[in-house]
């Protein structure tokens, strides 16, 4: 059967947003299986535009929020129709549409990402690190979980070894994204661990990392790498090109944690990330991990 040309068309606009917004931890990249390729691409694409909803500083919360409902109100219901194709949106919402029933996604996993950008919205600072990272398991770990669906993977012990490296990686990028996020007035490192070490935000609002802040970020760091450590098992559990796009990622996330180590935790003086330097030695160590798996 010929294959519908807007769905073709939509599926190559979610391939493009992916490929335009380049992030540490890059989506639908060309180690992916081809086959996989096209549907994460659109799960990038909704996941993209709600994120970018709940980032409009410029726009009231109320406003914010509704944009949210309204995108949850389009995640049901693509599902079952298929609306006229008009705009941007519409494109993702029938690639979306079309991946959900291919793969049988459970929408709840949608719906848990949109709770989370909502709560983006309102949240600026969290208590403990219980609340962390009940806020990464809405914020994260969906993604993985899709991933492993759309890779035809169905297990509870996966979907936990899932759940780890996916909360390490949204952690990761909290460190290293320190400063910047204080600049729009978040703080992700929980304010009992701050408050046990002694750690000011007034030293955050002059630009100062202190003794007491890389105490704090040591301790995250290194609850973080137990969190990688966790996951690793389902670096050597996948197979083939989506396990080698696996192993590549924990790399990439553990190594964002050695050059925050490297700067002695002073995400103001440098931020913490990956170049192209290091392109290849990640590469070459993934491989390594592959053929002596």
């Amino acid at each position: 059967m010929k294959r519908d040309p807007d769905l073709r068309r939509a599926y190559a606009a979610c391939e493009r947003l992916a490929r335009e917004h380049y992030e540490n931890f890059p989506v639908a990249s060309r180690l992916l299986p081809r086959r996989m390729r096209p549907s994460i691409a659109a799960v990038y694409a909704f996941a993209r535009r709600a994120d970018d909803f709940a980032d409009e500083e410029d726009t009231p919360e109320a406003e914010r929020l509704h944009r949210l409902d309204a995108w949850r109100h389009r995640l049901h219901e693509c599902v079952s129709e298929r609306g006229a194709v008009s705009s941007a949106d519409d494109l993702v919402f029938l690639a979306l549409g079309d991946t959900i029933r291919k793969h049988r996604l459970p929408l709840q996993l949608f719906d848990d990402l949109l709770g989370a950008f909502g709560q983006d919205v309102a949240v600026k600072r969290y208590a403990t690190w219980a609340q962390l990272l009940d806020y990464c398991s809405r914020s994260a770990n969906p993604v993985g979980r899709l991933v492993l669906r759309v890779g035809g993977f169905n297990s509870p012990v996966m979907d936990a070894q899932s759940d780890a490296i996916c909360t390490a990686l949204q952690l990761t990028n909290f460190w290293q994204d320190l400063a910047e996020d204080w600049t729009r007035g978040r703080l992700y490192v929980p304010r009992d661990d701050r408050m046990r070490l002694g750690a000011r935000e007034i030293d955050l609002a002059a630009g100062r990392i202190t003794s007491e802040w890389r105490a704090v970020l040591r301790m995250m760091v290194a609850r973080t790498r137990g969190l990688f450590d966790a996951g690793r098992p389902l670096c050597d559990t996948l197979h083939g090109r989506l396990r080698l796009e696996v192993r590549l990622t924990w790399l990439g996330g553990c190594r964002i944690l050695d050059r925050l180590e490297e700067n002695d935790y002073d995400v103001f003086a440098r931020r913490p990330r990956l170049t192209g330097v290091d392109a290849v030695p990640l590469l070459w160590r993934a491989v390594i991990w592959q053929l002596a798996a």
